[in-house]
Protein backbone atom coordinates (compact mmCIF):
# COMPACT_ATOMS: atom_id res chain seq x y z
CA UNK A 1 0.00 0.00 0.00
CA UNK A 2 1.73 3.17 -1.02
CA UNK A 3 1.77 5.90 1.83
CA UNK A 4 0.49 9.17 0.90
CA UNK A 5 2.63 12.29 1.41
CA UNK A 6 0.74 15.71 1.68
CA UNK A 7 1.85 18.60 -0.45
CA UNK A 8 1.83 21.72 1.04
CA UNK A 9 2.40 23.49 -2.62
CA UNK A 10 -0.80 21.70 -3.97
CA UNK A 11 -3.01 22.30 -0.41
CA UNK A 12 -1.87 26.06 -0.57
CA UNK A 13 -2.44 26.30 -4.81
CA UNK A 14 -0.78 29.90 -4.57
CA UNK A 15 2.26 28.46 -3.28
CA UNK A 16 5.30 28.43 -5.44
CA UNK A 17 7.98 25.49 -4.83
CA UNK A 18 12.24 26.87 -4.61
CA UNK A 19 13.14 23.52 -5.68
CA UNK A 20 14.45 21.61 -8.22
CA UNK A 21 11.93 20.25 -10.44
CA UNK A 22 13.30 17.31 -11.41
CA UNK A 23 11.72 14.52 -9.46
CA UNK A 24 10.47 12.49 -12.73
CA UNK A 25 13.40 10.05 -13.82
CA UNK A 26 13.41 10.81 -18.01
CA UNK A 27 12.59 6.93 -18.31
CA UNK A 28 9.35 7.79 -16.75
CA UNK A 29 8.37 10.41 -18.58
CA UNK A 30 5.83 9.69 -21.21
CA UNK A 31 4.61 13.12 -22.61
CA UNK A 32 6.10 14.12 -25.93
CA UNK A 33 8.58 16.76 -24.89
CA UNK A 34 8.01 16.67 -21.36
CA UNK A 35 10.32 18.05 -18.68
CA UNK A 36 11.05 16.49 -16.00
CA UNK A 37 7.94 17.00 -13.90
CA UNK A 38 6.12 15.01 -17.52
CA UNK A 39 4.58 17.99 -17.96
CA UNK A 40 4.97 20.08 -21.44
CA UNK A 41 2.24 23.08 -23.29
CA UNK A 42 -0.66 22.15 -24.72
CA UNK A 43 -0.46 23.15 -28.66
CA UNK A 44 -3.12 26.12 -29.37
CA UNK A 45 -5.95 25.54 -30.81
CA UNK A 46 -7.57 23.99 -27.96
CA UNK A 47 -10.15 21.08 -28.84
CA UNK A 48 -12.07 18.43 -26.89
CA UNK A 49 -11.64 18.15 -23.57
CA UNK A 50 -8.61 20.77 -23.78
CA UNK A 51 -10.96 23.32 -24.68
CA UNK A 52 -13.53 21.98 -21.91
CA UNK A 53 -10.43 23.22 -19.35
CA UNK A 54 -10.42 26.15 -17.64
CA UNK A 55 -9.20 28.29 -14.30
CA UNK A 56 -11.04 28.48 -11.20
CA UNK A 57 -10.37 31.49 -9.74
CA UNK A 58 -11.37 33.02 -5.94
CA UNK A 59 -10.19 34.91 -3.00
CA UNK A 60 -9.88 34.47 0.40
CA UNK A 61 -11.60 38.00 2.05
CA UNK A 62 -9.84 37.79 6.02
CA UNK A 63 -5.93 36.81 4.18
CA UNK A 64 -6.45 38.50 1.27
CA UNK A 65 -4.90 35.78 -0.74
CA UNK A 66 -6.08 34.95 -4.31
CA UNK A 67 -6.71 31.17 -5.62
CA UNK A 68 -5.63 30.11 -8.97
CA UNK A 69 -6.46 25.91 -9.57
CA UNK A 70 -7.83 23.67 -12.61
CA UNK A 71 -11.27 23.30 -13.47
CA UNK A 72 -13.30 21.78 -16.25
CA UNK A 73 -16.62 21.26 -17.34
CA UNK A 74 -18.76 18.19 -16.45
CA UNK A 75 -21.42 16.97 -18.05
CA UNK A 76 -25.16 17.53 -16.95
CA UNK A 77 -28.53 17.77 -17.61
CA UNK A 78 -28.35 21.47 -16.04
CA UNK A 79 -25.47 21.99 -18.40
CA UNK A 80 -23.80 24.43 -16.43
CA UNK A 81 -21.34 22.62 -14.18
CA UNK A 82 -17.54 22.57 -13.24
CA UNK A 83 -15.39 20.00 -11.69
CA UNK A 84 -12.70 20.34 -9.77
CA UNK A 85 -10.95 19.56 -5.94
CA UNK A 86 -12.90 20.06 -2.89
CA UNK A 87 -9.35 22.13 -1.49
CA UNK A 88 -9.72 24.53 -4.75
CA UNK A 89 -12.75 26.02 -3.02
CA UNK A 90 -11.37 26.57 0.34
CA UNK A 91 -8.37 28.86 1.88
CA UNK A 92 -7.26 27.63 5.81
CA UNK A 93 -11.00 26.45 5.86
CA UNK A 94 -12.85 29.03 4.60
CA UNK A 95 -14.66 28.98 1.53
CA UNK A 96 -13.63 31.23 -1.14
CA UNK A 97 -15.53 34.14 -2.87
CA UNK A 98 -15.70 35.53 -5.59
CA UNK A 99 -15.07 32.31 -7.41
CA UNK A 100 -14.72 32.85 -11.40
CA UNK A 101 -14.54 30.00 -13.99
CA UNK A 102 -12.61 30.73 -17.19
CA UNK A 103 -12.76 28.10 -20.17
CA UNK A 104 -9.98 27.61 -22.69
CA UNK A 105 -8.34 30.19 -20.59
CA UNK A 106 -4.92 30.99 -22.20
CA UNK A 107 -2.12 33.69 -21.38
CA UNK A 108 -4.69 35.73 -19.66
CA UNK A 109 -7.38 35.58 -22.15
CA UNK A 110 -10.63 33.42 -22.07
CA UNK A 111 -12.71 33.80 -25.29
CA UNK A 112 -15.37 31.69 -23.81
CA UNK A 113 -15.91 34.08 -21.16
CA UNK A 114 -16.30 34.52 -17.86
CA UNK A 115 -18.60 31.84 -15.42
CA UNK A 116 -19.58 33.08 -12.01
CA UNK A 117 -20.24 30.79 -9.47
CA UNK A 118 -23.45 30.99 -7.35
CA UNK A 119 -22.79 27.44 -5.69
CA UNK A 120 -20.51 25.16 -4.52
CA UNK A 121 -20.94 21.44 -3.62
CA UNK A 122 -18.22 18.85 -1.54
CA UNK A 123 -19.39 15.61 0.16
CA UNK A 124 -19.99 15.55 3.59
CA UNK A 125 -16.78 13.80 4.26
CA UNK A 126 -14.33 16.10 3.36
CA UNK A 127 -16.67 19.17 4.74
CA UNK A 128 -17.24 17.89 7.95
CA UNK A 129 -13.32 16.22 8.46
CA UNK A 130 -10.01 17.35 9.90
CA UNK A 131 -7.83 17.53 6.62
CA UNK A 132 -6.02 13.76 6.02
CA UNK A 133 -4.90 11.36 4.26
CA UNK A 134 -7.52 9.73 4.12
CA UNK A 135 -10.06 12.66 3.18
CA UNK A 136 -8.26 12.20 -0.09
CA UNK A 137 -10.42 9.91 -1.92
CA UNK A 138 -13.16 12.96 -1.34
CA UNK A 139 -11.34 15.76 -2.56
CA UNK A 140 -13.66 16.70 -5.46
CA UNK A 141 -16.07 19.85 -5.79
CA UNK A 142 -18.63 21.15 -8.12
CA UNK A 143 -19.31 24.34 -9.36
CA UNK A 144 -22.12 25.74 -10.44
CA UNK A 145 -21.84 28.61 -13.04
CA UNK A 146 -23.84 31.44 -14.56
CA UNK A 147 -23.01 33.86 -16.65
CA UNK A 148 -25.81 37.09 -16.92
CA UNK A 149 -29.47 35.99 -16.99
CA UNK A 150 -30.70 34.74 -20.05
CA UNK A 151 -27.93 33.76 -21.69
CA UNK A 152 -26.66 30.21 -23.17
CA UNK A 153 -25.88 28.03 -20.71
CA UNK A 154 -22.10 26.79 -20.15
CA UNK A 155 -21.99 23.82 -22.14
CA UNK A 156 -24.22 25.88 -25.07
CA UNK A 157 -20.49 27.87 -25.41
CA UNK A 158 -17.88 25.21 -24.42
CA UNK A 159 -19.58 22.25 -26.18
CA UNK A 160 -20.72 18.90 -24.15
CA UNK A 161 -18.94 18.48 -20.98
CA UNK A 162 -16.83 15.74 -20.48
CA UNK A 163 -18.60 12.44 -19.31
CA UNK A 164 -17.53 11.15 -16.16
CA UNK A 165 -15.73 7.97 -15.44
CA UNK A 166 -16.48 5.71 -12.80
CA UNK A 167 -13.61 3.10 -12.09
CA UNK A 168 -14.04 0.42 -9.00
CA UNK A 169 -11.26 0.30 -5.95
CA UNK A 170 -8.16 -1.66 -7.46
CA UNK A 171 -8.83 -0.13 -11.16
CA UNK A 172 -5.31 1.26 -12.90
CA UNK A 173 -5.53 3.07 -16.07
CA UNK A 174 -3.06 3.34 -19.03
CA UNK A 175 -2.50 6.20 -20.70
CA UNK A 176 -4.07 9.65 -18.80
CA UNK A 177 -4.20 13.04 -19.63
CA UNK A 178 -3.67 15.28 -17.14
CA UNK A 179 -4.57 19.18 -17.43
CA UNK A 180 -3.76 22.23 -15.36
CA UNK A 181 -2.32 25.01 -15.26
CA UNK A 182 1.12 25.03 -13.11
CA UNK A 183 2.91 27.62 -11.64
CA UNK A 184 6.03 28.36 -10.52
CA UNK A 185 9.97 28.76 -11.44
CA UNK A 186 9.24 26.99 -14.88
CA UNK A 187 5.12 27.98 -15.65
CA UNK A 188 3.56 30.92 -15.75
CA UNK A 189 0.62 29.75 -14.30
CA UNK A 190 -1.31 31.45 -17.49
CA UNK A 191 -0.94 28.82 -19.89
CA UNK A 192 -2.48 24.91 -19.77
CA UNK A 193 0.17 22.27 -20.06
CA UNK A 194 -0.17 18.16 -20.12
CA UNK A 195 1.03 14.96 -18.72
CA UNK A 196 0.72 11.62 -20.08
CA UNK A 197 0.91 8.95 -16.72
CA UNK A 198 -0.16 5.59 -16.08
CA UNK A 199 -2.28 4.76 -12.95
CA UNK A 200 -2.19 3.11 -10.34
CA UNK A 201 -4.54 2.09 -7.33
CA UNK A 202 -3.51 4.40 -4.59
CA UNK A 203 -4.48 1.84 -1.41
CA UNK A 204 -5.98 4.77 0.33
CA UNK A 205 -9.49 4.04 2.54
CA UNK A 206 -13.15 4.33 1.24
CA UNK A 207 -12.99 4.22 -2.61
CA UNK A 208 -9.10 4.69 -2.96
CA UNK A 209 -7.59 6.92 -5.06
CA UNK A 210 -5.72 6.54 -8.56
CA UNK A 211 -1.46 7.31 -8.20
CA UNK A 212 0.66 8.10 -11.40
CA UNK A 213 4.57 8.01 -10.90
CA UNK A 214 4.79 9.65 -14.57
CA UNK A 215 3.79 13.40 -13.89
CA UNK A 216 4.52 15.45 -11.05
CA UNK A 217 2.00 18.11 -10.38
CA UNK A 218 3.26 21.60 -9.43
CA UNK A 219 0.85 24.35 -7.37
CA UNK A 220 -1.90 25.48 -9.36
CA UNK A 221 -2.45 22.25 -11.06
CA UNK A 222 -4.83 21.39 -8.46
CA UNK A 223 -8.36 20.38 -9.99
CA UNK A 224 -7.41 19.99 -13.06
CA UNK A 225 -8.85 16.80 -14.88
CA UNK A 226 -7.35 13.81 -15.56
CA UNK A 227 -8.89 12.66 -19.09
CA UNK A 228 -9.27 9.09 -20.12
CA UNK A 229 -10.40 8.03 -23.60
CA UNK A 230 -13.04 11.12 -24.03
CA UNK A 231 -14.10 11.20 -20.37
CA UNK A 232 -12.76 12.39 -16.76
CA UNK A 233 -11.40 9.70 -14.45
CA UNK A 234 -10.48 11.71 -11.83
CA UNK A 235 -8.98 15.21 -10.59
CA UNK A 236 -5.70 16.36 -9.16
CA UNK A 237 -5.78 16.18 -5.44
CA UNK A 238 -1.77 16.57 -4.04
CA UNK A 239 1.53 15.09 -5.18
CA UNK A 240 4.09 14.02 -2.95
CA UNK A 241 6.61 16.94 -1.94
CA UNK A 242 8.91 18.88 -5.37
CA UNK A 243 11.88 17.87 -3.92
CA UNK A 244 11.24 14.19 -3.47
CA UNK A 245 14.24 12.60 -6.11
CA UNK A 246 10.73 10.36 -7.61
CA UNK A 247 7.96 12.06 -7.42
CA UNK A 248 3.81 11.00 -8.15
CA UNK A 249 0.31 12.50 -8.43
CA UNK A 250 -2.56 11.45 -6.32
CA UNK A 251 -5.68 11.98 -8.38
CA UNK A 252 -9.19 11.46 -6.69
CA UNK A 253 -11.21 8.99 -9.39
CA UNK A 254 -14.94 9.80 -9.76
CA UNK A 255 -16.32 6.53 -8.98
CA UNK A 256 -18.45 4.88 -6.27
CA UNK A 257 -21.72 6.03 -4.92
CA UNK A 258 -20.49 9.19 -3.67
CA UNK A 259 -19.86 11.35 -6.26
CA UNK A 260 -22.82 9.60 -7.98
CA UNK A 261 -24.69 11.32 -5.38
CA UNK A 262 -22.47 14.42 -5.17
CA UNK A 263 -23.43 15.31 -9.21
CA UNK A 264 -26.85 14.15 -8.99
CA UNK A 265 -27.60 16.54 -6.06
CA UNK A 266 -25.75 19.36 -8.06
CA UNK A 267 -27.38 18.76 -11.37
CA UNK A 268 -31.06 18.80 -9.60
CA UNK A 269 -30.10 22.11 -7.88
CA UNK A 270 -28.87 23.97 -10.73
CA UNK A 271 -31.81 23.05 -13.00
CA UNK A 272 -34.23 24.19 -10.51
CA UNK A 273 -32.08 27.46 -10.08
CA UNK A 274 -32.04 28.06 -13.65
CA UNK A 275 -35.74 27.76 -14.20
CA UNK A 276 -36.54 30.49 -11.42
CA UNK A 277 -33.33 32.50 -11.63
CA UNK A 278 -32.27 34.60 -8.80
CA UNK A 279 -29.53 36.74 -9.10
CA UNK A 280 -26.98 37.80 -6.35
CA UNK A 281 -28.15 33.93 -4.92
CA UNK A 282 -24.84 33.77 -2.34
CA UNK A 283 -22.53 30.76 -2.51
CA UNK A 284 -22.54 27.88 -0.12
CA UNK A 285 -20.46 24.46 0.02
CA UNK A 286 -23.13 21.27 1.09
Amino acid sequence: MLRLVLSLVLLDPTGIAEVPQRSVPVSRVLTPDGDRLGYAPVPRPFTGARRLTGVLVGHDPVSGTAVLCGGAVIGSRSRNLVLTAAHCLFHEGRPLQGLTFLPGYDQGRSRLGAWHAVRTWVPPRWRDGTYSPDLLPYDVGLVGVTRAKGEATLESVTGRGLRPLPTAKGTGLRGLELLGYPAGPRYPGSRMYRCLGDAVEGGADGPGVLVTHNCHAAAGGSGGPAVYGGAVAGVVSSSSPLGRAAGYTVLTRLGGPAFDRLLARADRSMRLMTRTPAPGLPQRSL
